[in-house]
Order: C-alpha cells, then structure tokens, then sequence
C-alpha cells in the first residue's frame, strides 16, 4: 500500500472571526490558492488514488476537496479518526478496513500526521522526529494492512519545494 500524507492548507487563525469553534475555521483564500498550485503538483509526481480520507475538520476537508477539483482524484470520505488530537495508532486501525485500496491519501493536521509517519517508519509516535508544514506532503510505501514500523520513506516534501515545482 502507498499511503500519502498531506497536512492541510494554510487556514484562519484559531479563534478568529466567525470561526471560533476549531473545527470550523477554514482555509484562507490565499492558502487555498497556494495548494491548487501544491495539489497540480502532486498530479505529476504521483497518480490518482485509490481513496481519500479527509479529517472532517473544515481545513482538512476543504484541502481534500481542492485535490478532488485540481487533480480530479475521488471524492474525499470523511474519516474522523484523522481528526487532530486522535492517536496515531487510530489511523491505523481505520486503514484495516480498506484493504483492498492499493493508493490512499491522508489529508489532516498537525501533531497526527507527523504521529502517523513516525509510528509507520520507527514503529512508535515519537520515534522519528519530522516536520509537516501546511500544505507539505509525504508517501509511504507499506505492508497491506499497515503495520507499525515497517513502511519505506519514498518522499517528505515541504509546500516550498512542491511550489518551487510548480514554477509559478
């Protein structure tokens, strides 16, 4: 299985305006703009997916959504466990469940989804220390269903390197 992860899209700042509720607050038109270019990106490095789950968080959804409409990959499901505070080991689980797709994505937050890399890659949360900015992405190669630290690192890049990519 290949599993790519994707932190979402730069977003309001928390307790801002309208969006005081976290799960609410939205990516900003500028962060939006900046993972189309991210999201064209990703369309020549990688293929389509199989399946696109999404933390149902609006930033997170909103992220997946601008995959679905720049690069025409599936629909995203929401998948509560990419949710931000959940552990790592809960992403996991949920992925035993859909055996049968062979590309996934994984669109969420800060600290889960460098959580979810550690543990594939070192076999715990805290075993390797990585940074996922806003809009930085990385794809795992693993064993179907994932297990804990048995994945292969194929990329970790940041949202500067995939835009330097883009050329814009």
């Amino acid at each position: 299985m290949e599993l790519l992860l994707i932190r979402h899209a730069i977003a309001e700042e928390r307790g801002v305006g309208a969006r005081a509720d976290d799960r609410e607050r939205s990516l900003t038109t500028g962060g939006a703009e900046r993972f189309r270019r991210i999201a064209r990106v990703l369309a020549t490095v990688w293929g389509p997916p199989d399946l696109v789950l999404a933390s149902p968080y609006a930033r997170a959804w909103q992220t997946a959504q601008l995959l679905e409409q720049e690069c025409g990959w599936a629909a995203p499901e929401a998948c509560p466990e990419l949710e931000p505070m959940n552990p790592p080991a809960t992403v996991l689980v949920a992925l035993r469940g859909r055996t049968a797709a062979e590309r996934v994505v994984l669109v969420g937050h800060e600290p889960l989804m460098h959580g979810i890399l550690s543990l594939l890659l070192g076999g715990s949360s805290d075993a390797v220390s990585l940074e996922m900015k806003k809009g930085g992405a990385a794809l795992v190669r693993c064993d179907t269903p994932p297990v804990a630290g048995t994945a292969d690192l194929i990329w970790l890049l940041p949202p500067r390197v995939l835009l330097a990519v883009d050329g814009d």
